[in-house]
């Protein structure tokens, strides 16, 4: 996948926010992941430090750096965990392993049919009602148990089936 006209346009439409193009890295790279259906494709990235002006290891290091960014193709529904010390200490694990067991995958693996993908992550930033689960980089599943995963992943398989790729 290269950098398509609108989505070049679009990134340079960000330059005049910031004092230097290499400060627009964080949005060019939400943009491109967007456009590519949720994750970065690897060619993409010379052609985005050319337009930004940076060197390519300054890319990949944010990438690397960054749960949000993913340089692999993940399911529909991406799935993060968080897994920090307060949400293991309310039972993060066991919310990871009924996970494992219904999705039938580990993290950093996706389903089969390409609708799910799971990971684990350091810090949602919301430890008073753990353990947490981000859907897609935008929404929060608070207080969960392995008791609500079964019911949890048939409702997200349901909206994402109604809706393209889950966006909520």
């Amino acid at each position: 996948m290269a950098l398509s006209p609108e989505l070049t346009q679009r990134i340079c439409a960000e330059f005049p926010k910031y004092p230097e193009k290499r400060a627009v890295l964080l949005t060019a790279l939400h943009f491109v992941q967007e456009e590519s259906g949720g994750w970065l494709p690897k060619d993409v990235v010379p052609e985005l430090a050319r337009l930004l002006e940076i060197p390519v290891i300054d890319v990949w290091e944010v990438i690397s750096f960054y749960s949000m960014f993913h340089a692999e193709p993940v399911g529909r529904c991406h799935l993060q965990v968080c897994t920090n010390l307060p949400c293991c200490i309310r039972g993060a694990r066991a919310v990871v392993r009924a996970f494992e067991r219904v999705l039938d995958i580990r993290p950093g693996e996706r389903t089969q049919d390409g609708m799910f993908s799971l990971g684990e992550v350091e810090c949602l930033g919301s430890c008073g009602t753990a353990p947490v689960l981000q859907v897609n980089n935008r929404r929060y599943e608070e207080g969960l148990s392995p008791g609500d995963i079964d019911g949890l992943v048939a409702r997200l398989r349901q909206e994402a089936s109604t809706s393209g790729r889950e966006k909520s």
